[in-house]
């Protein structure tokens, strides 16, 4: 796969990765790993970095979160900034424009880029949250593409989402250089609840997810090379699938993972999305 970043399971029970390089999402069967196109013609990525970068569903229909393709980073084109609803294999809707509420609300964090960098996209109330890794705040986002900030954060750099119930679990990865101590889980109900704390000690934390069990997992993308710019991915090699335990703290399930991006669970199997364009299953973790 091409620049691969999020997934989700879909229809069929299928896994559906998107892959921002070639503006592509496919279906990924999840015993053969036979890859077929779902739907292409997404605005492709400038940066190493961008492009498709999620993508939920809500019953049969695919929405997609695209993201660094304004024209902030492309002056001579530029593209919306948002969530698209796949309608046909090369057909889309754009359902909310992020990149332009995003610059008529600017965030109170040191940006560089006046779109965003939206990481991850979660079904919520009939709608979706959408974490901003750049900006520093998680947006409520409805499917008449009415858009506003359900929660604003210092900089912790807020990734993967999932949810229990009516409950938000949100990955941390923490600022430059991504400290272990700052690779979290965090979880809240509403807005007004507050955030708690549910684990740390991972770096570079880029998603978050249930297992069948019950047990809460999470994706460490791994070290951060001591050079790094913001947005480059962790040393390969380097990345871990965690488990949360009960006291606050992180146990390794599989390590030596190259550059993972995103998780999912298909019964007590963990499928492995990473940016090398990849899928690897780690059978058994319930």
């Amino acid at each position: 796969l091409e620049g691969a970043s999020g997934s989700a399971i879909g229809p069929g029970g299928a896994l559906y990765v998107v892959e921002g390089a070639a503006g592509r999402v496919s279906r990924v069967d999840p015993q053969s790993g036979e890859v077929t196109t779902f739907a292409s013609g997404l605005p492709p990525a400038i940066w190493p970095i961008g492009g498709a970068t999620d993508i939920a569903f809500i019953g049969e229909t695919a929405y997609v979160l695209v993201t660094m393709v304004g024209s902030d980073i492309d002056p001579e084109g530029g593209n919306v900034v948002g969530i698209y609803r796949v309608d046909g294999p090369n057909s889309f809707t754009v359902v909310a424009d992020i990149g332009e509420y995003t610059i008529e609300n600017p965030s109170e964090s040191e940006v560089f880029v006046p779109t965003g960098l939206q990481y991850a996209l979660e079904v919520y109330d009939g709608g979706f949250l959408v974490t901003d890794g750049h900006h520093n705040r998680l947006l409520r986002v409805t499917l008449d593409g009415e858009i506003s900030v359900m929660m604003a954060f210092d900089n912790i750099v807020p990734t993967g989402l999932t949810m229990w119930g009516d409950t938000v679990f949100m990955a941390e990865a923490g600022p430059v250089p991504h400290h272990p101590e700052d690779g979290k889980i965090v979880t809240f109900g509403s807005a007004m609840s507050g955030v708690t704390e549910v684990a740390s000690g991972a770096p570079l934390l880029v998603d978050v997810e249930y297992g069948r069990g019950g047990k809460l997992y999470a994706l460490s993308q791994g070290d951060f090379p001591e050079d790094g710019e913001p947005g480059s991915p962790a040393n390969e090699n380097t990345g871990a699938l965690v488990e949360a335990n009960s006291d606050g703290t992180f146990s390794v399930i599989a390590d030596g993972l190259n550059q993972p991006t995103s998780l999912e669970f298909i019964g007590n199997t963990a499928y492995v999305v990473t940016l090398s364009g990849e899928v690897w299953m780690i059978d058994g973790v319930n």
